[in-house]
């Protein structure tokens, strides 16, 4: 099991000030994490860094900018191979189904396919098996991860992360398809309001989000509880 996967979860986490008084934490157990590549350690360091000591609003304005007004940079995996069809609420129960039979059960405001979510999950499952869920997600991550590029955030290390973690190459047909979809203007009003015009796929009776930042604050333990409880 591998506290990364957690780490990696409080850095795409919405920047709460609990979320801030974790993360230099979080930046050592990445900086130490041998499977990671060098430079993207210490990307991730300095992005860690700028969350926790920079201006609250000003991060937590760049934060709601990229994942929450950009539905192509969607944290919501499913978002991106399902869309708004009926497939991705199945795929989610198929998902949840799995965290029950490893012991986690999710707060009624997170949704399963969030990625905080699913790195929480993965911390808790040997290195091996855990990779192997991520490589699944391999195309959407490195989609995301090109889309942060062009953009020039530094969120992008996070995925350069995953990629590493996963270790395997992203299905190059599969990846280029999603990278013909349109990459949103966060800018343009009109245009997001028609990407929002149907309404948005929810599993539960509250809003998609991350596991709650005391919980991922506690796992930064060895050992902490793997599970987030249900609240």
């Amino acid at each position: 099991m591998s506290l990364s996967y957690r780490a990696l979860a409080l850095l795409l986490c919405y920047p709460t000030e609990a979320v801030r008084a974790e993360l230099l934490a979080a930046a050592a157990i990445l900086s130490e994490d041998a499977a990671l590549p060098e430079p993207i350690r210490r990307a991730l360091v300095r992005l860690s860094h700028a969350i926790a000591v920079g201006d609250l609003y000003e991060r937590q304005e760049e934060y709601v900018w990229l994942f929450d007004r950009t539905r192509s940079l969607s944290l919501n995996l499913y978002e991106h191979v399902h869309g708004e069809s009926r497939d991705r609420g199945q795929a989610m129960v198929a998902l949840l189904e799995l965290y029950r039979e490893h012991g986690l059960e999710l707060s009624a405001n997170e949704l399963p396919d969030h990625l905080p979510v699913f790195l929480e999950f993965l911390s808790t499952l040997p290195d091996a098996q855990a990779a192997s869920l991520l490589a699944e997600a391999s195309h959407v991550l490195a989609a995301l991860s090109e889309r942060l590029h062009k953009r020039g955030s530094p969120y992008r290390a996070v995925f350069g992360a995953l990629g590493a973690l996963a270790g395997e190459t992203p299905d190059a047909a599969a990846l280029a398809a999603l990278l013909q979809e349109p990459d949103d203007d966060p800018d343009d009003l009109a245009g997001l309001d028609k990407l929002w015009a149907e309404s948005a796929v929810t599993f539960g009776p509250g809003e998609a989000g991350c596991p709650k930042a005391e919980a991922l604050v506690r796992a930064m333990s060895p050992a902490a509880p793997a599970a987030v409880a249900a609240q």
